[in-house]
């Protein structure tokens, strides 16, 4: 796979860089970023995947949540991608926030005309992470994801679905249940078609009922209770509770007074998520 550097720049004695390629899953350039750490100048080193939220791009997290820092520290890699294709030329793509255009929802599209690009779930499983495995000192037995909002929700999708693959999971602000929310509900039909089943696939309440036993040690999820979304339903953190616990996950819900759903939010407690993965990935055989 051929990348283009698009900028590298010294952060904390590692090296922050974004990067673009054409995507065979995509059918698309698509842009990420890698923070190396210092260490990984010397020898390979755990790798951390962050899947932002609607409207965001691959340089969001980079920017705004403070997180070199830490991982320079810990000897960790940082890797992001964008939220959805971009300039497919579909009709109106654009259009919503909420949807197509920055809101992928980190799933394969089945419904034309979304279906021929909008296969998020693929890319971020495969693709970019060949990319990362290939062109990065990265280990590929030591891989763990975690994300915000509509990121959150495809981490714990895309964790409980491969935990082969990604051997610890987080989130800050997570869409728990799409099927039930306002945000799903208008994207997942119009993705996936009127058939529920084919959305329940890309629910984390859905995933752990269906599977009804633990997956994780624990999963680690932050909630601001000043979130604005909290109230409208849009992130229901009181059904992945449920789920959590009758499934036997153990999960370690924080509900954080005054924070919203913003990256300050994110830059508070971003330290405790890289130290949680590292944890959970030190304790994998490589």
């Amino acid at each position: 796979m051929k990348l283009e550097t698009l900028s590298e720049h010294q952060s904390f004695g590692g090296l922050q860089g974004f990067y673009r390629h054409q995507s065979a899953v995509i059918g698309l350039p698509m842009q990420f970023s890698v923070y190396q750490p210092p260490q990984a100048r010397q020898r390979q080193v755990p790798v951390l995947f962050y899947l932002a939220g609607l409207t965001c791009t691959e340089e969001t997290f980079a920017i705004k949540a403070a997180a070199q820092r830490v991982a320079a520290q810990l000897g960790v890699m940082l890797v992001t991608c964008d939220t959805s294709p971009r300039r497919t030329g579909i009709p109106g793509e654009a259009e919503d926030w909420e949807f197509g255009t920055g809101a992928g929802f980190y799933l394969n599209a089945s419904q034309a005309p979304w279906s021929q690009y909008f296969r998020m779930y693929d890319y971020v499983l495969e693709e970019l992470r060949e990319a990362v495995l290939t062109q990065f000192p990265g280990i590929a037995r030591r891989l763990g994801i975690f994300g915000h909002s509509m990121g959150g929700h495809g981490a714990l999708v895309l964790a409980l679905r491969n935990p082969e693959v990604y051997r610890s999971v987080s989130a800050f602000a997570p869409i728990c249940s799409p099927t039930r929310c306002p945000w799903g509900q208008k994207a997942l039909p119009r993705y996936l078609g009127n058939d529920p089943s084919a959305w329940a696939s890309y629910d984390a309440v859905e995933l752990l009922a269906a599977r009804g036993s633990q997956v994780f040690p624990e999963i680690l999820v932050d909630q601001g209770m000043a979130d604005k979304f909290l109230p409208q339903g849009q992130l229901l953190p009181e059904l992945l509770e449920r789920a959590c616990a009758a499934a036997g996950q153990p999960l370690r819900l924080r509900r954080q007074v005054g924070y919203g759903h913003d990256y300050y939010f994110i830059a508070t407690f971003v330290e405790d998520h890289l130290r949680f993965h590292m944890d959970a990935l030190a304790a994998v055989a490589t």
